[in-house]
């Protein structure tokens, strides 16, 4: 019997056997429970359960048991075993990468806190330093000690206190180690010139158009497989704000000398990604290290695969993205090379489903 693991929440009274009625039940419909916890919030708990269940069983399914017995705000999403049967030890394994690698802090909080998507944002929040701002019982905002924060989404199931005070205490750590976690971030490039990645702005329009100015129309062209020499106003609105995207800039004093994109595609693990990079900052470490700041991103948004786009004699996004640790594949497609980047290396945490209610 194939079978499917589940990761439900539910509130229950606090009354003996009330739990125990409950896995009951789910053993008489073949379901199997691999892991429990119980998260304490305010007025009661909420108790958090791992289940195997056979495919016949449709989520909402599952929910109706729980209903049956009780069970209230029942929230239900796909779970994976290797991450959920020992939770402490999935904790510990994100905190070591995000320690290892800041770029990994988007992908550690997503294993964590089970969140749909996170990602840096400019600071529109009354937050000040560091700390945690809730926006709604769904999504939360997390200070940076540095500058700069990151949003936090979950929507198959609101967020509790102690889940917020977990996401306090990783920052807390890679405080402590000096990693500093998707804020703005200083590279040195092959030859020792200093960058900073940062997400881009609007105020960053005329930089970014100044960039274009000075690029040639090779690097051009390759990027956006036309003929350009200016880019209208409005292409730069959307560069610097991209629907269902983000856009981080290389900066050198007050020049762009790099862009690049991640925008995600309507195949839900799929994110195309793009580079532009000034042609006297080309083959120095700039887009390689533009790529590995994106594909952090992608990874802390839940996408399994980077795409890109090339003209068929150019390599440079291959050649990037094999220097960036991302292992690839290209095929032809419509005169054009895609370009695949795998994410799966990475721990990208659980696959997220819609919430069922």
């Amino acid at each position: 019997m194939s079978t499917s693991t589940w990761r439900l929440r539910v509130h229950l009274d606090d009354n003996p056997g009330v739990l125990a009625k409950l896995t009951v039940h789910l053993a008489a419909r073949d379901c199997n429970v691999l892991a429990l916890s119980v998260l304490p919030v305010p007025g009661g708990v909420v108790d958090e359960l791992v289940i195997s269940a056979p495919d016949s069983l449709r989520p909402a399914d599952l929910v109706g048991v729980v209903r049956a017995e009780g069970g209230r705000r029942v929230a239900i999403t796909a779970a994976r075993v290797h991450d959920l049967v020992d939770e402490r030890a999935a904790t510990l394994r994100a905190a070591a990468r995000a320690v290892a690698d800041p770029a990994e802090v988007a992908a550690a909080l997503r294993t964590v806190l089970g969140a749909d998507s996170v990602e840096p944002v400019n600071t529109g929040s009354a937050l000040v330093g560091w700390g945690v701002e809730a926006v709604d019982a769904h999504q939360f905002v997390l200070g940076m000690p540095e500058g700069g924060a990151i949003l936090v989404r979950r929507g198959w199931a609101p967020f509790t206190d102690t889940e917020l005070s977990r996401a306090f205490a990783l920052v807390e750590l890679l405080r402590a180690t000096q990693s500093i976690p998707l804020g703005p971030r200083a590279v040195l490039t092959s030859d020792g010139a200093g960058i900073v990645l940062r997400a881009g702005r609007q105020a960053d329009t005329e930089a970014v158009a100044a960039l274009h100015r000075r690029c040639s129309m090779r690097s051009l062209f390759a990027r956006y497989h036309a003929g350009v020499r200016s880019v209208p106003r409005r292409w730069l609105h959307r560069l610097l704000a991209p629907p269902r995207g983000s856009t981080v800039l290389a900066v050198c004093g007050h020049q762009v000398v790099g862009i690049g994109q991640l925008i995600g595609m309507t195949t839900p693990d799929l994110a195309e990604v793009s580079l532009l990079v000034e042609d006297e900052w080309q083959r120095r470490g700039v887009g390689t290290a533009l790529l590995g700041y994106l594909a952090g991103m992608a990874r802390g948004a839940g996408f399994a695969e980077l795409i890109g786009w090339c003209l068929p004699a150019e390599e440079a996004l291959i050649r990037t993205g094999s220097r960036a640790g991302l292992p690839g594949s290209v095929r032809t497609e419509d005169g054009l090379l895609r370009v695949s980047l795998a994410l799966s290396h990475q721990d990208r945490g659980d696959k997220l489903h819609p919430s069922c209610r």
